[in-house]
């Protein structure tokens, strides 16, 4: 029974279900989040695999930007609610990606960059001492 299965294996499965019907298009909303980092990185290689042979076009939603670099060729980075897309980054590494190339510089460096705009959205607003009244 699917409930039996283990998280990998359970979304190994819902992926499946998802493309029996031979889609053009799957959305994804953080489908690897709750993964052991290994069967994540497992997936994320089944993911590319599966989309380079068939050629769908994957919309994901995840909280993770290495997740975002690794697999996307654009990524949009949203602010909270109301979501509005605070930056647009293309990813211009080569494919098919190989998890090898997580730890060179330039994959870094865009995971860095992405983070940034999400570190200048969460900035309090700067608080200005009041000025003494005579």
């Amino acid at each position: 029974f699917p409930w039996q299965l283990s998280g990998g294996m359970q979304q190994r499965a819902s992926i499946c279900r998802a493309l029996i019907h031979e889609p053009r298009m799957l959305l994804l909303d953080e489908p690897f989040g709750a993964l052991d980092a290994f069967t994540r990185e497992e997936l994320w290689c089944a993911l590319r695999d599966l989309q380079a042979q068939q050629g769908f076009t994957v919309i994901l939603v995840t909280h993770d930007l290495r997740e975002a670099v690794f697999l996307a060729d654009t990524v949009y980075v949203m602010s909270k609610s109301p979501g509005r897309i605070l930056a647009k980054r293309e990813i211009e590494l080569p494919r098919p990606r190989d998890l090898e190339l997580t730890y060179t510089p330039e994959f870094t460096d865009i995971v860095h960059e992405l983070r940034a705009h999400i570190g200048a959205m969460r900035k309090p607003a700067t608080i200005t001492p009041l000025q003494e009244v005579a």
